[in-house]
């Protein structure tokens, strides 16, 4: 890098990310931060979701006040998906773990994208208030998905909070600006506008409404963008809390106006000089990279509409759906968009035989109507996990039964009592594991299968008996079309039908 390129660059803020485990407290720290750092305007601060914020910490005397991003995603699954898509997303990822709980699934989840992310971690030890919190055994939790605190001897710092309280909250954004100086996170303002879609929706009233995060330049109030999806002139510029601004700079999340769609959420967006260029920048990207699958004749298929509060939401949850094994059955989303569930879903999943899924959406009034005539079902969802989970249980439910053979033992046939019909008495030695009442029965004759029925009763010491073991006796009343003879083996097994899985 050369002297003029070093002198372009300036300090920007850092962009965290939260992640961790379902109910252990990602929004309420976030929320705590909100409100403890975030000045309400006279605008009435945060009311529409915009999937980022910026917070404010005052420093000393001679210290100038530091910034802080924090990118407010419905769950790790969006991030993910966003960062699937090439897009540098967050600098700093904080793992929030509960004390009382310790390492749970989606906490695995979790540290596993982080890892793919090549991010600096901090791990947020959670819910300290709790009298039966235990961060030392959360501690040796991590180490074993190979995270190692720097208490342990290892190189990721570590912070013990109440998010409810507040306590700790302070020292793990003291934190996050260490580890924010140590990575020195520049951007060059004289480079062209660039950055990342967090989120987007259709505002009835404002048209395609989108939140920005700005990585490279300047953002100003009439610029020309375009991402792979949509394009336009910003016709307004607004800072997270709905004030009118006239540009952003880096690490600052803006929402503007003015495109002709919807965009999908993790799209990098660029400026352009004008809008003819900004038409012809390549869009089909995203689409050659979609998998498309080639659904064969008489295979199981599971059809979907989805409904989401935000477009952030419905692209994380698409993801995810889509990443779901589909040899055996095949989902096919029909319909994805945000808004709630109005007459038109209800009567293409009628046609499409397709169940709705809402998340975070209300059914209006004319759908409900609808609904108490038409066999629809429609599922409503809060968070993404329970979503996912659900549609994995339907999945399955539509899969046949898997046979399962169980083998129990072998018994050599030492005499023949009684024969008749298709009925047989003998008497045998087990020579393998037990011989059970009611299981199937192998016959088999010099190494070779010769045929197979049920083992109808079973008795030891003349008595009857539901099970005998290895080395003892016992008389057998065997069912089946074959005859068996003194010598033969007979291999004693049970099938279980187990639910299918994915």
């Amino acid at each position: 890098m050369n002297k003029k390129e070093n002198q372009n660059l300036i300090s920007r803020p850092p962009v965290v990310v939260v992640l961790g485990h379902i109910d252990h407290g990602k929004t309420t720290l976030l929320d705590n931060i909100r409100k403890s750092h975030v000045v309400e305007k006279e605008t009435g601060g945060i009311t529409q979701h915009i999937g980022a914020y910026q917070v404010s910490l005052s420093g000393g005397k001679e210290e100038k006040e530091r910034k802080i991003t924090f990118l407010d995603t419905p769950g790790h699954e969006a991030f993910f998906q966003m960062r699937s898509r090439g897009a540098k997303v967050a600098d700093i990822a904080v793992l929030v773990i509960d004390s009382s709980e310790g390492v749970k699934a989606q906490t695995k989840e979790a540290v596993s994208h982080i890892k793919k992310s090549k991010i600096p971690l901090i791990v947020a030890l959670n819910k300290i208030d709790k009298p039966e919190a235990n961060t030392e055994k959360v501690k040796r939790e991590l180490s074993q998905e190979d995270i190692l605190l720097e208490s342990m001897g290892g190189k990721i710092p570590s912070v013990e909070i109440s998010a409810l309280t507040g306590k700790g909250v302070n020292e793990l954004l003291d934190l996050i600006l260490l580890v924010s100086d140590m990575e020195e996170l520049k951007a060059d303002l004289q480079k062209e506008g660039k950055g990342v879609v967090i989120e987007s929706h259709l505002d009835n009233l404002k048209g395609a409404t989108a939140t920005l995060l700005l990585t490279e330049g300047v953002l100003r109030n009439g610029d020309i963008i375009a991402t792979f999806s949509s394009f336009g002139k910003i016709k307004k510029l607004e800072d997270f809390q709905k004030n009118p601004i006239e540009q952003a700079l880096p690490s600052q999340p803006v929402v503007v106006f003015g495109l002709n769609q919807v965009p999908k959420a993790g799209e990098e967006f660029k400026t352009f000089t004008d809008l003819e260029n900004a038409k012809n920048y390549p869009r089909d990207r995203e689409e050659k990279n979609q998998k498309v699958l080639d659904i064969s004749e008489g295979q199981k298929v599971l059809n979907l509409i989805l409904k989401t509060d935000v477009l952030g939401s419905a692209e994380a949850i698409e993801y995810i759906l889509k990443n779901f094994p589909q040899e055996k059955i095949i989902l096919r989303i029909l319909k994805s968009e945000a808004g709630g569930i109005n007459e038109s879903d209800i009567k293409l999943a009628q046609g499409g035989r397709a169940i709705i899924l809402g998340f975070r959406v209300k059914i209006d009034p004319i759908a409900k109507k609808l609904l108490e005539r038409e066999k629809i079902k429609v599922m409503q969802f809060e968070v993404i996990y329970d979503l996912v989970e659900e549609i994995r249980k339907l999945m399955e439910k539509r899969l046949e039964p898997e046979q399962i053979r169980i083998d129990w033992g072998r018994a050599k046939v030492l005499a023949i009592f009684l024969g008749e019909k298709n009925r047989q008495i003998v008497g045998g030695r087990v020579t393998e594991g037990e011989v059970k009442k009611g299981a199937l029965i192998e016959i088999f004759r010099n190494d070779e299968k010769v045929g197979q029925g049920k083992l109808v009763n079973l008795q030891r010491n003349k008595k009857e008996a539901e099970a005998v073991s290895k080395g003892e006796e016992c008389g057998m009343l065997y069912e089946g079309d074959t005859k068996i003879e003194q010598g033969d083996i007979l291999a004693i097994y049970t099938e279980e039908k187990k639910k299918g899985e994915l």
